[in-house]
């Protein structure tokens, strides 16, 4: 068995080595040629996967190591027999992490408690269902929509647009993007969905940019209608607007699904999915692979101080979401260097982030209820 790997799949050379030849190839510089002997492509969301790049290959296989998956052509694919799977909720976790961070980051800037506060959560999949868990745990309502769950399951929990964004302080987007059927999400949030909101309500993008009609948004945020804006991801990426990054609060590089943890799931998802296809048997256990860094090692100590206060601090220790967002912004870049070059550079570049439960904390002089809210976040503490 033949496989070409993308150089960004996380340990790809160790796991498909197991079943037989390995190419690693740049994202972006795999070939057709590169194909024509192949029996497997493995990839993350940089290489497209059309009928030009798999036509007269024997490529029979192909696994991005993502939840998401529009930089794969379905049609082509079952036109061409090659068979396709992603890694749905690899990174879950990662997004809900980077929300939590969010939401603490923005409650600090603004002065204002999480406890009490409404988020409407638009897209309760993988990602929205966590971060479902993680606001309630902060002590935050959420308001849930999701149109096709809600057809499907007839769950009364889940809530029309109309009913939920006219409330929320906090709208944050958990939606694939989707073109067809009556629940299409390109350019779900338009001037209409944005009038929509409560005024001066904090909005939050981590799911695709091409969700967000990018003028719309930019009109909420100067009239007020939208306070402040959280965004990881971007339309026309790597290509992004430079003044609507100057104009939201927050902005990182799509990098919200991007900890260390979250690539390895993917990268483990992948490679079960291709061991059941080909009728192999899995030779190769993601268990022990490491980051090359020890753990977060944490230490705080709660006396006299609010939780939300711990909180922040806890998970800014684990995950500093500004430094996301000051290197977007340009701190520590090469003098001259573009935008679209540095918003590649920081996804490829990745720096090791972990996800809480990786990491060691302690917390002295915790109350029995921060210590449960620590743990819902899914930190595990020393007792």
């Amino acid at each position: 068995m033949r496989t070409v790997c993308a150089q960004s799949v996380l340990a790809g050379r160790e796991a498909f080595a197991s079943l037989g030849d390995v190419v690693v190839k740049p994202d972006r510089e795999i070939s057709r040629e590169d194909l024509l002997d192949a029996d497997a492509l493995v990839i993350r969301s940089k290489t497209a996967v059309n009928r030009a790049l798999l036509e007269g290959t024997k490529v029979a296989f192909v696994g991005t190591a993502t939840a998401g998956f529009d930089h794969i052509d379905a049609a082509a694919c079952a036109d061409l027999g090659v068979a396709w799977t992603a890694a749905p909720g690899c990174n879950a976790t990662s997004v809900a992490e980077y929300i939590t961070a969010a939401l603490l980051e923005m409650a600090e800037r603004g002065g204002f408690a999480l406890a009490g506060r409404t988020i409407a959560v638009v897209g309760v999949g993988q990602v929205g269902r966590r971060v479902v868990v993680k606001a309630s745990a902060l002590g935050m309502r959420p308001l849930q929509n999701d149109p096709p769950r809600a057809l499907a399951e007839g769950d009364a929990v889940l809530r029309p647009l109309d009913e939920i964004l006219p409330t929320a302080d906090i709208v944050t987007l958990h939606v694939p993007l989707t073109d067809d059927g009556p629940f299409a999400t390109r350019g779900m949030v338009d001037c209409r969905f944005l009038e929509r909101l409560k005024p001066g309500a904090l909005f939050f993008n981590a799911s695709r940019g091409e969700v967000v009609d990018e003028a719309a948004l930019k009109l909420a945020l100067a009239g007020g209608q939208v306070s402040a804006a959280v965004l990881d991801v971007w339309d026309r990426e790597p290509r992004i607007d430079p003044a609507l990054m100057d104009t939201a609060a927050i902005a990182t590089p799509h990098i919200a699904g991007y900890s260390w943890d979250g690539k390895l799931a993917g990268t483990a998802q992948v490679y079960a999915a291709a061991c059941r296809f080909f009728e192999l048997a899995r030779a190769w256990n993601p268990a022990p692979v490491s980051p090359g860094t020890p753990p977060p090692d944490v230490r705080i100590d709660a006396a006299g101080r609010t939780d939300q206060e711990v909180l922040r601090e806890l998970v800014g220790r684990i995950y500093d979401i500004g430094r996301d967002d000051r290197d977007l912004r340009g701190a520590g870049a090469p003098a001259g260097e573009p935008l679209p070059a540095r918003f590649e550079r920081l996804r490829k570049k990745y720096w090791t982030r972990r996800e809480f439960p990786a990491a060691r904390v302690a917390v002295s002089g915790a109350s029995p209820a921060l210590r449960r809210t620590i743990t819902a976040l899914g930190f595990h503490p020393e007792p």
